[in-house]
């Protein structure tokens, strides 16, 4: 389902597997292979509009007229949970370039807070995705956007991939990148005063890496 340049997944598979990861007894290790599954997904469909070029091939029985990708990929995951996209989008561009960027969200104001970023000086590349699993109060999408439009890549050539997003999030980004393409497997309506999207997915980071404190 697409509403401009906010495009929402709408699949049974996505869902079903979606539903999987809100359950509180979903251990790590399925949380990790439903969140490369949604990934893998939003990949194709948000690399439908990349340009291709073609070659001049030949196959076991004859000549062939083949297509490559056209624009250098670059990833860049948001540090820690979007590490849990990353291989997804690797198996679909296994030559792109990979790009951390580390930003946590400050608990009482909820304001990003960059501690990494190891950008080149020019981007070498053409397309950029932004990973980042859930989209809450959009502050850190954004924040990541900022440090990616001013790297030097335009707003254009810049897609954003999430697994979950809040309503009032997705707004904020796209209030601030109206121009921006958001690809999201679902969107919730709920953002709780502590920023936290409900009925939502939890701690991302923690569910991936099991470092959930009991």
């Amino acid at each position: 389902m697409s509403n401009g340049r906010r495009h929402v997944l709408s699949h049974p598979l996505v869902n079903a597997r979606l539903s999987q990861l809100r359950q509180t007894n979903t251990n790590s290790k399925d949380f990790r292979e439903g969140i490369h599954d949604i990934s893998l997904i939003l990949g194709i469909e948000a690399s439908r509009d990349l340009e291709e070029e073609t070659f001049e091939g030949q196959t076991p029985v004859g000549p062939f007229t083949g297509t490559t990708i056209k624009p250098k990929v670059g990833l860049t995951p948001i540090l820690r949970a979007g590490l849990g996209m990353t291989d997804a989008l690797l198996s679909l561009f296994p030559t792109a370039a990979v790009y951390h960027l580390g930003l946590y969200r400050e608990k009482v104001s909820l304001q990003p807070v960059e501690y990494y970023s190891k950008l080149p000086p020019v981007p070498p590349i053409d397309t950029c995705f932004i990973l980042d699993p859930l989209v809450a109060t959009g502050g850190t999408a954004c924040a990541a956007l900022a440090m990616i439009i001013d790297w030097g890549v335009p707003i254009s050539k810049i897609k954003l991939l999430a697994v979950l997003g809040s309503e009032e999030g997705l707004n904020h980004v796209h209030a601030e990148y109206p121009e921006l393409e958001i690809w999201v497997a679902a969107v919730d309506p709920t953002l709780t005063p502590d920023g936290l999207i409900s009925p939502g997915l939890g701690d991302t980071g923690d569910r991936l890496f099991n470092t959930i404190r009991v």
